[in-house]
């Protein structure tokens, strides 16, 4: 079993171990080899415990916790499960594209196309709208391999920007949701038949 739920702070370790894992798979080739091997999932951590406690702008964060069959196989299950994803955000830092924002989402590779992503990704629409906010946005780097999963769910792409990364020019995307119902439909659980 996958559920989604709020974050906890003694969920930052867990976190940033799957932001790290998730940037090393899904970046290589993109970004210089010795910058994904020096990423530290203490570092990512400790700023994940910070963000989980700042409530400020509206920022929460999500997790996926898979449990029993559901959990990663050869790594210990803690009481609660294991952290297999996560997703942050909260008022939009570029309100005149969103007036909310997805600033991360991130999911191991064994747990794509399982439908975990569109969970994170209502779990945050339903609070982007519980504070108020009527449209969504995220920015994701033109050679993400997996950006096209902002357009499946209906995202349009708005913008883009030449950003310097790793020492690197890069071009990320800006995606939006206008309104944010747009989201919240596209992430909608199918009915069961």
């Amino acid at each position: 079993m996958i559920c989604i739920r709020r974050a906890r702070p003694a969920d930052a370790a867990a976190i940033g171990a799957v932001h790290v894992a998730t940037w090393r798979t899904t970046y290589a080739g993109v970004l210089p080899e010795g910058y994904l091997a020096g990423l530290s999932t203490f570092r990512h951590a400790t700023g994940y415990e910070a963000a989980i406690g700042d409530r400020r702008h509206g920022h929460a964060v999500f997790v996926a916790v898979a449990k029993g069959a559901d959990a990663p196989a050869g790594q210990e299950e803690t009481e609660g499960g294991t952290i297999i994803g996560f997703v942050s955000g909260g008022r939009s830092r570029r309100p005149q594209i969103g007036e909310g924002e997805v600033e991360t989402l991130y999911l191991l590779d064994d747990y794509r196309d399982r439908g975990v992503g569109r969970r994170l990704m209502r779990a945050m629409a339903a609070h982007l709208a519980a504070i108020g906010c009527r449209s969504a946005m995220l920015w994701v780097l033109k050679d993400n391999p997996t950006r096209w999963f902002y357009g499946r769910l209906g995202g349009r792409l708005v913008a883009r920007e030449a950003i310097r990364f790793a020492g690197q020019g890069l071009e990320q995307l800006a995606f939006t949701w206008d309104p944010i119902e747009a989201l919240l439909l596209a992430t909608a659980p199918a009915p069961e038949v």
